[in-house]
């Protein structure tokens, strides 16, 4: 076996085990943002993978596909920060009746 060779076993094992460890923990993720956190690390991986393998082979057929997965992962942690962040600036209580006060003249 080559050096390339070994190279590339050891690449493929180790993003294999990094998305199966990152599709367990969307899985069993407590909360939402455990998820999303979760699937933007999936498509960070397949972005690596592809990578790799553009440069295994030479290739620059793949690149468009690179370029817009990373855009997809950007505007999709984008998205949910900013819809995160919203959420909590005007927090809600159910449990309790909001009091309104009215100011006499």
């Amino acid at each position: 076996m080559s050096y390339v060779e070994i190279m590339t076993w050891a690449i493929g094992i180790l993003l294999v085990a990094a998305a199966l460890l990152t599709v367990a923990r969307i899985v069993t993720g407590p909360s939402v943002l455990d998820r999303v956190v979760g699937s933007d690390v999936l498509v960070s991986i397949v972005v690596c993978a592809l990578g790799a393998q553009t440069a295994l082979v030479e290739g620059k057929s793949t690149m468009p596909l690179l370029i817009t997965l990373s855009l997809i992962g950007f505007m999709g942690s984008v998205a949910v920060a900013r819809f995160v962040a919203r959420d909590r600036d005007y927090p809600v209580d159910f449990d309790e009746p909001e009091e309104v006060e009215e100011e006499w003249p």
